[in-house]
């Protein structure tokens, strides 16, 4: 991927296990200035939280955030990509 070049994407987040939630936080907080919406729901009739981030970042670094996020106890993360890379001046 050349420089500049960044990728809009969704990330999926279950949080099943509460104890890993300031750990994820902080996660999100060191990705902060590529995450243009965060959402997030908690499921009480289930006990768990369901969290989507939106993101335009470089891929690798969409990749990044995803894999220190699933390697969390107890939370799983799916990412979906747009199809179109763009560019961050756009």
């Amino acid at each position: 991927m050349e420089n500049g070049e960044t990728r809009v994407a969704v990330i999926g987040i279950v949080v099943e296990n509460t104890d890993s939630v300031d750990r994820l936080n902080a996660l999100l907080h060191d990705y902060a200035p590529y995450i243009i919406g965060r959402m997030g729901i908690p499921y009480q009739k289930k006990h768990f939280n369901l969290i989507s981030i939106a993101i335009d970042a470089p891929q690798d670094t969409i990749a990044s955030l995803a894999g220190k996020v699933g390697n969390l106890p107890g939370v799983s993360v799916k990412t979906a990509f747009s199809q179109v890379p763009g560019n961050e001046e756009n």
